[in-house]
């Protein structure tokens, strides 16, 4: 049984323009004006014309100004899941971390909303949560890939992994630590040339020259980069660990490694044994027992081996002849 679509029930073709049934047109009408046609050629000495709106037209340009107050006008009925979606948009197409002023000249919604959006935000978007990580770095916010994910990043991306030498990296911590400084107090302290070392930085755009020192011969000073800061996610200078924290660190450090590579432990006391005058006694009397119990256990092995020798004489010997067998050996 079935049901029909045209004037005859019986007829199992759909009818014209339904679905999966016949066009209206047949395929030479369809292809004669979807596909490319003979005279597509004479195109080609033809200029294109211009479809999009011209952005110089200063009488379609709106004003700015008006424009913002639109903006603040609407930004003021924005629910807090609007603002936190408003946000995620902008920082999302962001080449750069963006400043809560940045945000505010974006976007019209006031700081303290934009503020207390971004702290949720980056609670949603955290390390080992999301893919894409929320961070406060160079003064502003910016998405970022989860660092767990960095190796398939990189591989999606073919880029290697950022590495700075040891000079470099020397060189960048006391920058960044001393900074404004000059080149002979960085040779100074490192004691070795620095000039190649500071161009590369430099060209890197983690180094930057501040000015001169006003005294003879006007050395250059030099300081440490935004650059500096996104490469390293910091958020500004403050975040940089202070001495006592380094310190503290370094002696973190030295016990562990102290303590992975420590010789076995030893008794308590052994310093203060040694300086006791009848240690020496001591350790003669029981160096004489130890020999005692050495050869008590040497005589213990020796006696147990001739128990193992006598058994297996034994166990080996051929068994003894029946009585009335002359041949045999007589009994003692």
């Amino acid at each position: 049984m079935t049901t029909g679509n045209g004037p005859d029930d019986g007829d199992e073709t759909p009818a014209p323009g339904t679905p999966g049934g016949p066009g209206q047109f047949s395929e030479e009408e369809i292809a004669a004006v979807t596909g490319p046609g003979p005279d597509d050629a004479e195109l080609d000495g033809v200029e294109a014309a211009a479809i999009e709106e011209d952005s110089d037209d200063t009488d379609n340009v709106p004003d700015l100004q008006s424009s913002f107050e639109k903006l603040l006008a609407k930004s003021r009925n924005l629910s807090p899941d609007r603002i936190r979606t408003v946000l995620e948009s902008v920082l999302f197409v962001a080449e750069r971390p963006l400043s809560v002023d940045e945000l505010y000249q974006a976007t019209g919604i006031p700081r303290e909303p934009i503020l207390q959006a971004l702290d949720q935000l980056s609670g949603i978007h955290r390390e080992g949560i999301s893919g894409v990580v929320l961070y406060e770095v160079a003064g502003g916010w910016q998405f970022r890939t989860d660092p767990h994910s960095a190796e398939y990043v990189r591989r999606y991306l073919r880029v290697k992994p950022q590495r700075l030498t040891r000079a470099a990296v020397e060189t960048l911590a006391i920058i960044a630590y001393r900074q404004p400084v000059t080149r002979p107090e960085l040779e100074d302290i490192r004691g070795v040339d620095c000039g190649a070392v500071l161009k590369a930085l430099m060209d890197r755009k983690l180094v930057k020259i501040l000015g001169k020192r006003e005294e003879v011969g006007r050395p250059i000073l030099y300081g440490t980069t935004r650059e500096f800061l996104e490469f390293f996610a910091l958020k500004d200078l403050s975040a940089l660990p202070t001495l006592r924290e380094f310190h503290e660190l370094t002696q973190e450090h030295r016990e562990i490694v102290e303590k992975e590579a420590a010789p076995p432990p030893v008794a308590a006391g052994t310093v203060a044994a040694l300086s006791d005058p009848n240690f020496t006694k001591r350790m003669e009397k029981n160096e004489a027992a130890s020999e005692a119990a050495l050869e008590e256990l040497e005589e213990a092995m020796a006696a147990a081996e001739r128990s193992q020798k006598v058994s297996a004489s034994i166990l080996e010997s051929p068994p003894s002849p029946e009585k009335g067998d002359s041949e045999g050996p007589k009994p003692e």
